[in-house]
This record gives C-alpha cells, sequence and structure tokens, in this order.
C-alpha cells in the first residue's frame, strides 16, 4: 500500500464531491475503516497464534523477537481511517445509497 502514514489536512469539498454530503461520505469512510481494521486484527491474531504457548514462560514471552517483529510491522501500517480516506478519495471504495434505490418488484 502507498498510504501515507502521517495525517495531512483534507480539503471538505473534495471529500464531499463523491456523495453530495460531507456526513455520507463519512459514514462510507468510517465503514470502510471498520473492515480494515477487522481485516488486519485477524491476521494479526492468526500470525500471532503460531506463538501462543501453553506455559506461561516469562523468559519465552520476552525472548519471542519473531513475535516482537510482528507486531512492529502491524503497529507501523497506516491507521484503517487513513487507508479508507485514501481509498475514498480514489474512488475505490463503491457505495450506494438504499432510498435512492428502485424496489426490485
Amino acid at each position: 500500500m502507498a498510504t501515507i502514514a502521517s495525517l495531512i489536512t483534507r480539503n471538505n469539498e473534495e471529500i464531499a464531491q463523491p456523495t453530495g454530503n460531507i456526513y455520507e461520505s463519512l459514514v462510507v469512510i468510517s465503514k470502510r475503516a471498520r473492515q480494515i481494521s477487522a481485516q488486519q486484527k485477524e491476521e494479526l491474531n492468526s500470525k500471532l497464534a503460531e506463538f501462543a504457548s501453553s506455559v506461561d514462560n516469562l523468559e519465552e514471552i520476552f525472548e519471542n523477537r519473531e513475535q516482537i517483529e510482528i507486531s512492529k510491522f502491524y503497529e507501523r501500517m497506516p491507521k484503517p481511517s487513513t487507508v479508507a480516506v485514501e481509498e475514498f478519495l480514489e474512488g475505490k471504495i463503491t457505495f450506494r445509497t438504499p432510498e435512492l434505490e428502485e424496489p426490485a418488484s
């Protein structure tokens, strides 16, 4: 992903343009951010599950470098909200407004 990890100021009009309403745009972005967050959490948990041990040995916990590197990698990733805003502005997110759709008869 080529998303910049740092925060930048966004133009509200640019965000509001795809939906015509800033609040609708923020709802779309927040739902996508939740999806990304859940996906990242699932990936991290599956990778860390490989290191789970039945013995609680303090020395083993602090010396597992691979587990620490995996955790640091996920900490350095851009925030899900930042990724969602980038995807939204690039037109990579599809959304629909139910009240504007015609009911199927």
